[in-house]
């Protein structure tokens, strides 16, 4: 059977940077050994199957899979696939054009904007399906500086320390003192393995963090690390950044009102990602969240599968 898919960098507008993506449209009737497979073969940090959705009201169901496992939800996969199923009914040569889709996830629907404009890349924001919850779990800090291959003292600045946050999939937070720390830290993954503990089932990754960065206008620097997933390192990670944004009203004490803060991740890899996150804050709480970034389209194709 021949089945459409196209690949997009996502958390860009440049192509060949940002988070590359594999959207296969035609995906209804693939099992999930199939799907897995598949994924196994663009050897992306993440492949997309749409399917259709189970509410007629919703544009789609999505189901999300790393090379190494399916992910219940993650945040380029969200962004990707919104832009390529708005740019596949409208083109993006619209004249501009603002809507709003829900896509539905292994964690429940996604209400997403997108946001087509010629000339450019086009961009979606999607609204964060849980709020970063935090784990009460045991961390070694010395094991989480060897497998970093840092001091233990670069671990931690100001109120950040190690945590565990969850928004749908759970990372293990680590602040590092500076940006030349988080540079040239070497991930062993074979430590991480033996120290990282295990939540919902599953190996939590490493989400590495920084406050600055080297674009401007970067609130926090970031690199991603998950052998349980298949990943060696992502270039952009928005479930981890929609666990960060727990851990960064928890440990920041944001007050009240409404936080933009832009999250750069990839520099490292060559492939710079620029991810936007929106903290809503009411009552000591956060009353809302959202995520977004730009996305290019760099092929389509047809599998012969």
């Amino acid at each position: 059977m021949a089945r459409h898919y196209s690949i997009y960098d996502v958390f860009t507008d440049q192509k060949l940077a940002g988070n590359p993506l594999a959207v296969i449209f035609d995906g209804e009737d693939l099992s999930p050994a199939a799907m897995q497979a598949i994924a196994a073969e663009t050897n992306l940090s993440e492949t997309v199957f749409v399917q259709k959705a189970s509410n007629p009201a919703h544009s789609a169901r999505i189901r999300i899979f790393t090379p190494g496992r399916e992910l219940p939800f993650a945040g380029h996969p969200t962004v990707g696939t919104a832009v390529a199923l708005a740019e596949r009914a409208y083109g993006n040569n619209s004249g501009g054009l603002d809507l709003v889709s829900v896509l539905e996830e292994n964690v429940g629907p996604v209400r997403c904007a997108v946001k087509l404009r010629d000339g450019e890349a086009s961009f979606a924001e999607f609204d964060l399906p849980k709020t970063s919850t935090r784990y009460e779990l045991a961390l070694d800090r010395q094991g989480i500086a060897d497998a970093l291959a840092l001091k233990s003292t670069d671990i931690g600045f100001e109120n950040h320390v190690p945590s565990v946050w969850g928004a749908g999939v759970p990372f293990v937070m680590v602040p590092v003192h500076n940006l030349s720390a988080v540079e040239t830290l070497d991930f062993d993954s074979q430590l991480w393995e033996r120290i990282a503990p295990l939540c919902e089932g599953m190996l939590t990754s490493a989400y590495v963090y920084c406050r600055g960065g080297v674009h401007h206008a970067a609130k926090f620097h970031a690199r991603m690390f998950s052998p349980d997933m298949g990943i060696a390192e992502d270039p952009a990670t928005g479930s981890a950044v929609a666990a960060m944004s727990g851990a960064i009203h928890h440990f920041d004490g944001l007050p009240d009102g409404h936080h933009p803060l832009m999250v750069e991740q990839g520099v490292e890899m060559g492939r710079p990602s620029y991810i936007h996150l929106h903290i809503d804050a009411k009552d000591g709480e956060i009353s809302r969240a959202r995520i977004g970034g730009q996305a290019v389209r760099i092929a389509s194709g047809i599998l012969d599968l």
